[in-house]
């Protein structure tokens, strides 16, 4: 019984904990925070791709005439 409420009160680490933990042993600060700067911009990157996307496909359906499928 004093195991199931030991696992109960004990959070297991997620996978993202673990390897920023992985990291931060492995990288000096420096690298760390160019890794993630650079990991920040591919995903603003994506998020204006999709934005673009979004835009081109309101544009044609609004020279056209007609609604088109998104």
């Amino acid at each position: 019984m004093q195991a199931a409420q030991l696992r109960a009160t004990t959070p297991f680490p997620s996978v993202t904990g673990a390897l920023r933990a992985v990291e931060a042993v492995l990288l000096r600060g420096g690298q760390r925070t160019a890794r993630r700067n650079a990991w920040t911009s591919v995903l603003e990157d994506r998020r204006r791709a999709k934005d673009r996307y979004e835009a081109q496909h309101v544009l044609e359906a609004a020279a056209t005439g007609r609604p088109q499928a998104t």
